[in-house]
């Protein structure tokens, strides 16, 4: 199955009075893969300014945004088509010598990285707690632990639009248990880190499951390092392992280091910020 869909993410930045010098980056234009195919990637602004592309850490494809001039108003408009092909679901397990080959890819620092703390994704008393309380422990395979840690935590949590904000440590959802996908991610990394499975979060959209077009929203998943397969895709916000409806954009080691958009501007005022996204699927192959 091969999905081609067209994201149109808009972002409206008000300000209470006039500001200048707004500077930001943007991460919002899906990554060129083996199982991604990028057909079209634009960015426009109003007011207009410059928009600079670059290459960011960890091969994400970000772009700069200068403007100088003073505004109200600033309109941010990314528009791309791309195409997902599904992939064949993994294998239930890799066999029992599955720690041993893993800490052996972990030597490699491009995999190792993924097992330290960040600041999202971070070693916590609450977090023992919880991990202490559902009685989560490895298996004796890594693929196994990172299918059913998955499992546990989509039973654990409510999904709950509102309830934490981008910038909630993981202990908001852990003593709550509600959450948005990207506290359901930064559990998930944190827990597999914890046990020695390399971890990246992973940030996106997921289209419609048919073809269409519908209203979405920024999207955020986990990809564990598995011996013998490689990153492997893991959503335990909707319990699934990432297929043709989910769209990679940027992979880091939490949302800090690939949010969808983060800037400053220069001035008194107070902004407020109305995102929208709408995703269009047509079914190709």
């Amino acid at each position: 199955m091969i999905a081609r869909h067209t994201i149109e993410h808009q972002l409206e930045f008000r300000y209470t009075e006039p500001v200048e010098a707004s500077v930001m980056t943007l991460f919002l234009r899906p990554l060129r893969d083996r199982v991604q195919v990028l057909l079209d990637s634009r960015i426009d602004t109003d007011p207009v300014g410059p928009v600079f592309g670059f290459r960011g850490p960890f091969g994400n494809h970000g772009h700069f945004l200068d403007h100088p001039g003073a505004h109200r108003r600033l309109w941010v408009r990314s528009v791309c088509t791309v195409e997902v092909q599904s992939t064949a679901k993994p294998p239930g397990r890799v066999g029992t010598d599955g720690w041993t080959e893993l800490k052996r890819e972990a030597a490699d620092p491009e995999v190792g990285i993924m097992l330290q703390p960040s600041r999202f994704a971070r070693p916590s008393p609450v977090l023992d707690r919880f991990v202490e309380a559902r009685g989560l422990r490895p298996s004796d395979d890594p693929l196994a632990t990172a299918i059913e840690l998955r499992e546990e935590l989509h039973r654990a949590f409510e999904y709950a639009v509102g309830s934490t904000a981008a910038d909630s440590p993981i202990e908001a959802i852990l003593e709550s248990g509600r959450g948005v996908c990207q506290d359901y991610a930064h559990v998930m990394a944190t827990i597999l880190r914890g046990w020695g499975v390399p971890c990246r979060y992973v940030s996106g959209y997921l289209g419609p499951a048919a073809a269409g077009t519908a209203e979405s929203e920024s999207h955020a998943w986990v990809e564990c390092r598995i011996p013998g397969i490689g990153w492997v895709g893991m959503d335990p916000a909707n319990n699934s392992i990432p297929g043709e409806r989910h769209i990679r954009v940027a992979v880091g080691r939490d949302y800090a280091d690939v949010p969808p958009i983060r800037g400053v501007f220069r001035g008194g005022a107070s902004s407020s910020l109305t995102p929208k996204v709408t995703i269009s699927r047509e079914d190709v192959g």
